[in-house]
């Protein structure tokens, strides 16, 4: 670096001092800033400390020119509003952990950071240590053999009160955020080192844990991580229960012993580590730096910066991602939910301002006839989000990038699926903005009565009197076709959907339907929603699916112009790298996806994507997008990340020539 790093420091609590400490002793980082919401709190951390400038709000200081990047120090439920200001602001940041309150808020973050172009990481500062790195060195080098075992804590008993951050529910107190992710942060990484990676996470998460009955906070935890590669780790924490806060690592042949793994000594202070070998003496191991902790997180910080990288290799955005996984995973194990994330009373953006459309949204919309409003062409799969803040994370992004159509199911996780999206509308007072497309009458309750009770069940879980779309989730042959007609026609009648479809039906069935419907003077169906996508599905994922990507589908598709909503439209993952001839670790998507036919379509997808420079997937989705009838591709996201990529298909622009020869009807294009 041919200048420092100027550092500007946003908030001025205690942890803020202490990194202000470390960036004056950091070879590579200055105090430019500091802002408070206060002036007078500005000017006396800057006297103490030092600071060159003062502001009196934390705008101010995100707006100071001469500050590059900012360390946030605010409690935990502020971190995201002020990593979104700050990256919008052009700011590189290091935040404090956690970097949110879950999962849901740390992908929000990873997301702004990575459209603004600025480096983000999470200050966990004993990464930066090289007693870290040693530990590190010792596992890979096989000192202990296998690793099999890890327990790690950091524990401590503070005095309760209810208005201190430890113990606040407001300000996500209690341990798991303030000093669980520790200990969890240390066990993914030693698994990791194990296997050979940078991290690894669990695969499962198991907990106990006692929770104040007045704030709700945890008081004291432990829980167990089971990891792929056979590792289990033992990790607890507390605000309310002092415990030893050491960290051991067992292998098959003897143990690592770190009695301070969390806050490593600098200033040429040695850190002491035990390595015991069985049938050996105890060997320990002195590690010592001249340098500040902090000084050493602030230096590892400039370093990535300088050197051009989207990550710090100590602690990478998905390192991160995988913690806030995990955490999330044992707060649900011990029931601790925050005020703040439950359902009714997540009225809030995670940005803080309100749900709006983006000027550069790059979302294209279709009709269907009898939906007022123009659909957008990707349809939001609402089948994975389980909580209400990854809902809304997802949902507010989806609509800000032009999103407004959701499909859901009544089978899907037990009806959860329904009553957050439901309650997010409200929430939001968005519902007549959005088309909800509801499906019901699954089998074995595909029934005219059965659909009509779920449909019932469902407007209530939605808080909604209609649905602007109705799919059947499968057909009944032992049904007549006149009698589910009928049905849907009387809950057209009374309101409670505009437009009825069949999802995994037959085309001969759907247009049986049309032409029961025509004679009676009735609506028929007017929208199909089987898999449609370049790859061929070879075997069906679940029983009952119907595919419409046959030549003779596609015909009578062309023919009737019925607007088809394609579900799997880009093959559960087959064009994305998980997939390959010699990858088969997925069973179902080798299963359902592999043929020859398929990876040939395969090929020329990749081919043309890195013509037009754009992914295998944007490829596949615009092909879907590329008929000559009416299509919209229901997407699944499961990440914010996972949505943005999936809008790449709305640039790409194929010609006849191309889709045909991508799905192998022609040698040449």
């Amino acid at each position: 670096m041919t200048s420092p790093l100027n550092w500007g420091i946003l908030s001025t609590g205690r942890i803020a001092g202490i990194f202000a400490t470390g960036v004056a002793r950091s070879k590579l980082g200055r105090l430019a800033a500091v802002g408070s919401r206060t002036q007078e709190a500005a000017d006396k951390f800057a006297t103490e400390f030092k600071v060159e400038r003062a502001h009196g709000s934390y705008e101010a200081l995100l707006a100071d020119p001469g500050v590059e990047a900012v360390y946030i120090a605010t409690p935990h439920p502020m971190h995201l509003h002020w990593i979104i200001r700050a990256a919008e602001a052009g700011k590189h940041i290091l935040c404090e952990k956690p970097l949110g309150l879950n999962h849901a808020e740390a992908t929000v973050a990873a997301q702004v950071c990575r459209e603004h172009n600025v480096l983000l990481m999470e200050a966990f500062m004993y990464r930066c240590h090289p007693q870290t790195a040693k530990i590190v060195e010792l596992v890979k080098s096989g000192a202990i053999g296998d690793v099999k075992l890890i327990q790690a804590t950091f524990s401590y008993a503070a005095g309760f009160d209810a208005n201190k951050r430890h113990w606040n529910n407001a300000l996500g107190g209690g341990g798991i955020l303030d000093v669980g992710c520790y200990p969890v942060s240390f066990s993914r990484l030693i698994a990791g080192a194990a296997a050979g990676q940078p991290f690894l996470d669990p695969s499962a998460v198991s907990g106990a844990g006692h929770l104040h009955p007045e704030t709700g906070v945890d008081v004291y935890t432990a829980a167990t991580l089971k990891f792929p590669n056979a590792v289990i780790a033992q990790v607890s924490c507390g605000v309310g229960l002092g415990q030893d806060g050491s960290a051991r690592v067992y292998g098959s042949a003897g143990s690592i012993v770190i009695p301070s793994p969390w806050i490593p000594a600098g200033d040429d202070v040695p850190c002491k580590i035990t390595v015991n070998r069985y049938g050996a003496e105890p060997e320990e191991i002195t590690v010592q730096t001249p340098e500040n902790l902090y000084g050493l997180e602030a230096d590892a910080f400039a370093k990535a910066l300088a050197a051009g990288l989207r990550d710090v290799p100590e602690m990478s955005v998905a390192d991160t991602l995988g913690n806030m996984t995990a955490l999330d995973a044992w707060r649900a194990a011990i029931g601790l939910v925050y005020e703040a994330e439950k359902p009714a009373a997540f009225t809030h953006t995670h940005s803080g301002r309100p749900l709006t459309r983006r000027a550069d949204a790059p979302m294209t919309y279709g009709t269907i006839m009898g939906i007022p409003q123009p659909v957008s062409r990707l349809v939001f799969g609402c089948d994975n989000q389980t909580t209400m803040p990854h809902g809304a994370a997802v949902w507010d992004d989806y609509v800000q990038r032009g999103g407004n159509a959701f499909d859901t199911a009544f089978v899907y996780w037990d009806g959860l699926m329904e009553r957050l999206l439901g309650q997010w509308m409200k929430n939001r007072g968005n519902r007549g903005e959005m088309v909800v497309i509801g499906k019901g009458a699954h089998t074995p309750f595909c029934t005219p009565e059965g659909l009509t009770s779920q449909l019932l069940i469902t407007l209530d879980r939605l808080q909604t009197s209609y649905v602007d779309i109705y799919m059947m989730h499968r057909d009944n042959l032992d049904v007549p076709i006149g009698e589910f007609v009928d049905v849907l026609n009387e809950h057209v009648t009374a309101g409670r959907m505009k437009v009825f479809g069949g999802s995994n039906w037959t085309i001969a069935r759907l247009a049986a339907a049309n032409r029961y419907a025509k004679r009676k003077g009735l609506q028929g169906f007017g929208v199909l929603s089987n898999n449609f996508s370049l790859a061929r599905m070879v075997q069906a994922p679940w029983a009952g699916c119907e595919a419409a990507s046959d030549p003779e589908s596609r015909k009578w598709l062309k023919k009737t112009q019925m607007p088809l909503l394609a579900w799997s439209s880009q093959a559960r993952g087959f064009f994305t790298p998980r997939a390959g001839r010699d990858k088969l670790a997925d069973t179902e998507l080798v299963r359902c996806w592999y043929s020859d036919d398929n990876f040939q379509r395969r090929d020329r997808a990749i081919e043309l994507a890195k013509e037009k420079g754009v992914s295998p997937i944007n490829i596949a989705a615009s092909y879907v997008l590329t008929q000559a009838f009416p299509t919209f591709a229901l997407i699944g996201p499961r990440q914010i990340s996972e949505t943005a990529d999936s809008m790449g298909c709305l640039s790409v622009t194929l010609t006849p020539k191309e889709v045909a020869w991508l799905n192998l009807e022609r040698d040449k294009r």
